[in-house]
């Protein structure tokens, strides 16, 4: 099958709504229609302010990336970014074609 993998970067700690991003996404993700999505913490990362965050002792909570993924069809993506969009948020996606299926049924 053909679709998109849409991929969200967001700090674990950033909240929205008083929910953490991640979690508000996949929640957002899941009435909309989408099948699936998973939401990875990263244990080294940095973003667009160049600040290098590690998962060590001294680490603050709530500053590594989490990377929230879904895989689905192209106008489910488009729908669901159109509703970031009027929610007014400010995330960074990456938006790439993917083949997808399941191997191992009959």
């Amino acid at each position: 099958m053909r679709g998109i993998s849409l991929q969200f970067f967001v700090p674990e700690g950033e909240k929205h709504d008083g929910e953490l991003m991640y979690e508000w996404l996949l929640e957002k993700a899941k009435k909309l229609g989408i099948p699936g999505g998973s939401a990875f913490r990263a244990v080294a990362g940095y973003g667009r302010h160049g600040v290098l965050h590690e998962q060590t002792f001294f680490e603050l909570a709530g500053e590594l990336p989490v990377e929230v993924i879904f895989i689905t069809s192209s106008q489910l993506a488009d729908e669901f970014l159109e509703q970031l969009t009027r929610e007014g948020l400010n995330l960074f996606y990456a938006k790439t074609e993917a083949d997808f299926g399941v191997l191992g049924q009959s």
